[in-house]
């Protein structure tokens, strides 16, 4: 029997209520009249996706791109953009309210950016798959481990999405394939590199295979035996460096094709430039960089004239933002640490006895609980919480508003991550 879509959840999918059970329908949107089959029966609730869209929405769109529904990497596609960011807006003022029961005093206006060809990194899946014509390149399937057989990606930059087949065809020629799991994307601003897993040792005709490659599509190589770490650049070898560059603040990131930046740089440019305004550092002020990474914000901090402490857990990433600051002539306002701010002992510096005047606070989905449980009467006046995960987000919110004495003065979306359910927000605490 058809039912009505009353609202989407966390992931994209729409919400029916049938006697009395929630049932969780993917490619449903709101208002729309579906018919549906089950693939999961719980108790309370059941997981399904559409068979036929009855009454469609009006914010429904045609997807872009031939693989979806399939490929895993895109969940929203069907869904105008706009409205898009208007549902992951809902889940976050929701997620606030329903977890930590708090409101935002102002909601800010939705970050947008490009909606195509925004992805400057990306994780893809390589597997030989014989049933399937050979090698496959590609994001996983949706909820399975296999590799969509996808000869594009419409949120790939349109020279990467048009080296998937040629990819295809580079490892199906090397001589061991099936060692050869996975490649990494980072594009810069002046360099776009690929990082191959490879797992044997290449022989001579794989090395000029590798080269040749790299010459006639205009990107670099680098190789990775084992960890992230151990990745090499291989052809060409006097390529650029990668780096991204904040303009606003005259401030060049320099990274590696393994650490962690975002997927979405214009985006970034906007969200530091957010995070700024919202922060407002000054000179001689004291402001904490917390789960800073290579320095996205620590040193846009400095170069507004504020003393900046940057920490993060990740020793590596402590010396690359440092080695960034002393590049961007920063060396004297921007020093980093590396501490694990998910232990308590770690954070009781940020707290009445810090000195700080401001935070800022970027974690993992994991959130930032030690962090704001050890702030007291005389920690900082204002802090600005960057979050990837609204739950966790709102969690901590709770413990700011309802013990540490902040109130939530605002908070909104970036949607870094157009055509997909993931959530990035910032929200502004005030004392």
């Amino acid at each position: 029997m058809p039912v009505v879509i009353e609202s989407l959840d966390r992931e994209g999918r729409g919400i029916a209520r049938v006697e009395g059970k929630a049932v969780f329908i993917e490619g449903a949107l709101p208002g729309e009249l579906v018919s549906y089959a089950s693939y999961r029966r719980k108790p309370t609730f059941e997981q399904a996706t559409a068979t036929a869209i009855h009454e469609a929405s009006a914010e429904r769109e045609e997807p872009r791109c031939p693989h979806f529904g399939v490929c895993g990497g895109c969940s929203m596609q069907h869904l105008e953009l706009r409205a898009q960011v208007a549902a992951k807006q809902r889940v976050l003022e929701d997620s606030l309210w329903h977890i930590g029961k708090v409101q935002p005093e102002t909601l800010l206006r939705a970050v947008y950016g490009l909606a195509w060809g925004y992805r400057h990194r990306a994780r893809l899946s390589v597997r030989l798959v014989p049933k399937k014509g050979g090698v496959l390149v590609g994001f996983h399937e949706r909820k399975s481990s296999f590799i969509a057989d996808m000869g594009s990606c419409e949120v790939l930059p349109r020279q990467i999405s048009d080296l998937l087949l040629p990819l295809r065809r580079l490892v199906a020629g090397l001589s061991n394939p099936t060692r050869l799991p996975q490649i990494e994307l980072a594009i810069g601003d002046a360099v776009t590199v690929l990082v191959l897993r490879i797992l044997d040792p290449r022989s001579t005709a794989d090395e000029d295979a590798l080269r040749d490659f790299a010459a006639r599509h205009g990107i670099q190589f680098w190789l990775q035996r084992a960890g992230p770490d151990s990745a090499e650049p291989f052809s060409p070898t006097g390529a650029p460096p990668l780096y991204y560059s904040l303009p606003e603040f005259g401030v060049r990131m320099h990274f590696r094709p393994t650490d962690f930046t975002q997927v979405n740089h214009a985006v970034n440019r906007i969200l530091v430039r957010q995070a700024m305004a919202l922060l407002d550092p000054r000179p001689g002020e004291r402001i904490a960089d917390l789960f800073c990474g290579l320095g996205n914000f620590s040193l846009p901090i400095a170069s507004c004239g504020a003393a900046v402490l940057g920490v993060e857990g990740n020793a590596e990433l402590v010396r690359r933002a440092q080695a960034n600051a002393r590049d961007n002539g920063l060396g004297a306002l921007a020093r980093f640490q590396a501490a694990n701010l998910f232990e308590a002992q770690n954070c009781a510096q940020f707290g009445d006895s810090g000195g700080f005047d401001k935070l800022l606070i970027d974690p993992p989905r994991d959130g930032a609980v030690e962090v704001v449980k050890a702030l007291g009467e005389g920690g900082p006046r204002r802090i600005v919480y960057v979050s990837c995960d609204p739950a966790t987000l709102a969690r901590d919110a709770g413990v700011l508003v309802h013990a540490k004495g902040y109130r939530l003065a605002a908070a909104g979306v970036i949607n870094m991550f157009p055509h997909t359910s993931h959530v990035e927000s910032i929200a502004l605490f005030e004392k």
